[in-house]
């Protein structure tokens, strides 16, 4: 890479001044930072540690259709009991459409369609009288390692219980195993436990698509290995943070891990591994839903 970017990695990390024995800092993160990480070191390190962070591609598709879609969620629970009806959803949904990546105007409209149609489905199948203890909210806690904070999609109250809701738009159907491996859904539910001071084991997937919903119940033991992973995690970054910072080759710090996921990565043109990688259209995901 050229020197110029060590230099830029080097000073993103600043050195911590303190006193001997003094205990670490605590590792800032989200689930999805930790997330970047266990994909790839190298898209870690152009997210969060190069400065200026090399450019991007263009916006994708499938990113702007999931995120339009859950701010129309966000909006809908933001009404009234009594106006959280059908037909509320178009006004909702057009003024919350993202309209970056679509190949053209006709595939951004037949997207628009499948879209408010998964909507109206999924909102039938919800009480509007039934107020979620949070929605897109943000939950945060601390262990001897992490200052954790990620934002749910929802979080119902369930009796005595918080139930995490997690909303996806993809295409693959989801199952149980989905649920039960998601280490963000598990990461949320442990700090929203700390926050509402009331067991959280239960997490959802709800896939709008095929109003299909995987579950998974976890256990005390089951989160604790979860946030015991982040954490080993985060102890890595800091790691080869340190490094960097005391002159290592960041390149050796942070390795590529090629595989499937580079022709979809941000960054494909300005890493040697993702520069191979056959290049995805940023409509591609969304191609099925014009079929």
């Amino acid at each position: 890479m050229p020197p110029t970017r060590s230099r830029a990695t080097r000073s993103a990390v600043p050195e911590q001044l303190g006193f001997a024995g003094m205990p670490e800092r605590l590792f800032v993160c989200t689930p999805s930072k930790l997330g970047a990480y266990a994909d790839c070191p190298r898209r870690y390190r152009y997210s969060y540690v190069d400065r200026p962070s090399p450019p991007k591609g263009p916006p994708w598709a499938h990113n702007s259709l999931g995120a339009s879609v859950h701010t129309a969620l966000k909006n809908w629970f933001a009404l009234a009991p009594e106006r959280r009806e059908p037909e509320a959803l178009p006004t909702l949904l057009k003024a919350t459409w993202v309209r970056e990546g679509y190949r053209d105007v006709e595939q951004e409209r037949v997207v628009y369609r499948r879209a408010l149609d998964w909507l109206e489905s999924y909102v039938a199948t919800l009480d509007p009288e039934e107020e979620p203890l949070g929605v897109e909210r943000v939950v945060a806690t601390k262990t001897s390692v992490l200052a954790l904070n990620g934002r749910a999609d929802r979080i119902d109250s369930r009796g005595p219980e918080a139930v995490i809701v997690d909303y996806k738009t993809g295409r693959s159907g989801l199952s149980s195993d989905d649920a039960r491996g998601s280490q963000a859904l598990a990461l949320y539910a442990y700090a929203a436990e700390r926050v509402f001071r009331r067991p959280c084991r239960r997490v959802e997937l709800h896939h709008l698509p095929t109003g299909t919903v995987a579950v998974h119940e976890h256990t005390e033991e089951s989160l604790a290995r979860q946030v015991r992973r982040a954490e080993e995690t985060a102890l890595d970054i800091m790691a080869a943070e340190k490094a960097v910072a005391a002159g290592a080759d960041p390149d050796e710090q942070f390795p590529v891990n090629p595989g499937s996921l580079c022709g979809w990565c941000d960054f494909r043109k300005v890493c040697p591994a993702g520069a191979e990688a056959v290049a995805k259209e940023p409509w591609t995901a969304v191609e099925h839903l014009t079929t």
